[in-house]
């Protein structure tokens, strides 16, 4: 009999229909019964001897709250006849002008260890989330989870996985202690997903999710030199290709809409497989040689408030000569995304794992460096530069400098004009840390309000001495000092300034956004020892 290896993730969710992810341990029929009667099913796919399925739920009540099962070949196999949480529910999202829509984000999630063993990255802010919903199912709880990057460590394994590693192949070869391949994946997604409380969290509150570096590792495609050093080790290709297959099936795939689902010529190939491993590894290797062939940004829409996520990762050109964030196909499909029927929208979330707006001392960093890779102060201060890019982590949006004022002049034009939204509010994580920016432009201000909105980790440390890097980063004497790297870099003047209008704040937690009408609310809550989420901040963005 076929069991539930993992899920159910409930993933897609508009006003009719829904779409939940699971892994099964053999090929069976997944269904998804509700209890309002609607059901649905689908054989499942087989990748690297792995079973997956995604069930699309149609016609489902619009705005209305329902109770779910899933079955394997009529089995029924979640709930688990022991659970101790309530019972999962699709509560299809709003549609109509007005509702309300709560967007909870952030990213850099390290697994947990056993609830019986210590966690010295303390309390988990998705467990504690996942406490507070299960307390109280009727209460508030998000329309939709955003996570932004690194919802697995492909380079930082727990010591539980490395013991499980370390039966399967010699750790002193490379890559050690790091996953390898598409199975030692699979157990990172286990050890994160498998976790009580995420899993009844991310099988009853719908989920969005973007990769960042260390779902592939740390700095991936920081800069030309970088990726030909990877490329020239024995294991990279196969961690790159595993790495890509995998987030596709456990990622990627419930971010689609059931129209894209339907016209998707990678899903159709890979159903219509027996044993789909061979056509997924081939588009895998496809977008390693040639990244503008696969797309991993997408749009998703709630009523009235359109989410665009952008890859900021695999997207990238690294020539130092025409050095970009999106490749130019990207780039338009972005933009095209973004100023698509304006009116239509009361809000505009960008979501991008990498922060827009940094601190200024790390802004100004990493436009010096970029200008010294570029060959500005000549080679042998590009060489030092290269350096620096990767032992400092220079590789933010101010490290592509021309992707930086394009996405500023972007963000601006969405935000300006007939019809422009309430906000424009870029969502990031990546830097361990929280803070709120506002940018101000030399010559004309957009209509709309616009911020950088970044929360980091989720679950994850930061070290004392980077705190005191980043609050420091922020200060007029770090601001004189990133003037003097901008001078030496010969770089051009910004197109925006910006200041720090809230944090920084440090510890596991998550931001919130209220939306409702042209309304704006931001929360931000950190996790507690005692298993309860605190208020630090609380503030309305606009008022409608």
């Amino acid at each position: 009999m076929a069991e539930l290896c993992l899920g159910p993730l409930l993933r897609f969710v508009d006003e009719v229909s829904a779409t939940v992810w699971v892994e099964a341990s053999r090929p069976c029929t997944a269904e998804v019964r509700c209890a309002d009667g609607t059901r649905a099913d689908t054989r499942t796919f087989q990748i690297e001897g792995h079973h997956y399925a995604l069930v699309q739920v149609e016609g489902l009540t619009p705005r209305a709250t329902t109770a779910y099962e899933v079955f394997l070949d009529g089995a029924r196999v979640w709930p688990p006849p022991d659970s101790r949480f309530p019972p999962s529910v699709i509560r299809t999202s709003p549609g109509a002008d007005g509702d309300e829509v709560r967007v909870a984000f952030g990213s850099c999630r390290w697994a947990a260890p056993p609830s019986d063993q210590p966690d010295p990255r303390g309390p988990d802010a998705l467990d504690t989330l996942a406490a507070r919903v299960a307390a109280a199912p009727d209460g508030e709880r998000p329309d939709v989870l955003v996570l932004l990057g690194d919802q697995v460590y492909a380079d930082e394994t727990s010591e539980a996985t490395r013991r499980w590693l370390a039966a399967r192949r010699d750790l002193a070869e490379a890559p050690g202690t790091e996953v390898a391949d598409y199975e030692e994946y699979t157990r990172l997604y286990y050890e994160s997903w498998r976790d009580p409380e995420i899993r009844w969290l991310l099988s009853t509150v719908p989920s969005s999710m973007i990769f960042d570096d260390h779902d592939l590792v740390d700095d991936w495609n920081t800069s030309a030199a970088w990726l030909a050093d990877m490329r020239a080790t024995p294991w990279w290709r196969e961690r790159l290709l595993s790495g890509l297959m995998s987030y596709w099936v456990y990622q990627h795939l419930g971010n689609l809409t059931p129209a894209e689902l339907a016209t998707d010529p990678l899903y159709a190939a890979v159903r219509a497989d027996p044993d789909g491993t061979d056509v997924l590894r081939a588009f895998a290797s496809e977008a390693d040689a040639d990244p503008a062939c696969a797309r991993w940004s997408y749009r998703r829409d709630f009523g009235r408030v359109r989410l665009l996520m952008v890859d900021s990762r695999a997207a990238r050109v690294l020539a130092e000569d025409r050095r970009a964030m999106l490749d130019p196909g990207e780039a338009a499909w972005v933009r095209e995304q973004a100023l698509d029927a304006p009116g239509t929208f009361d809000h505009l979330l960008v979501g991008t794992s990498l922060p827009w707006l940094l601190p200024h001392l790390v802004d100004a960093a990493e436009r010096w460096d970029a200008a010294l890779c570029r060959g500005e102060r000549g080679p042998r201060w590009a060489e030092f530069g290269e350096k620096l890019r990767r032992k400092a982590d220079l590789e933010h949006w101010a490290a592509f400098p021309d992707s930086f004022d394009e996405l500023t002049a972007l963000l601006a034009e969405a935000g300006t004009g007939p019809g422009a939204p309430a906000t424009v509010l870029v969502l990031s994580g990546d830097v361990h840390h929280a803070y709120v920016a506002e940018p101000s432009w030399p010559d004309r201000a957009p209509d709309a309000r616009v911020l950088q909105l970044t929360c980091s980790p989720v679950h994850n440390t930061v070290p004392a001495w980077v705190r005191v890097g980043f609050r420091f980063g922020w200060s007029a004497a770090a601001r004189a000092l990133g003037r003097r790297f901008a001078r030496h870099g010969r770089c051009r003047a910004h197109p925006v300034n910006w200041r720090r209008t809230g944090g920084p704040w440090f510890g596991n937690q998550l931001m919130t956004l209220t939306l409702r009408g042209r309304s704006a609310r931001l929360r931000l809550e950190q996790a507690r020892g005692d298993g309860t989420l605190a208020t630090v901040e609380d503030s309305a963005l606009t008022t409608g």
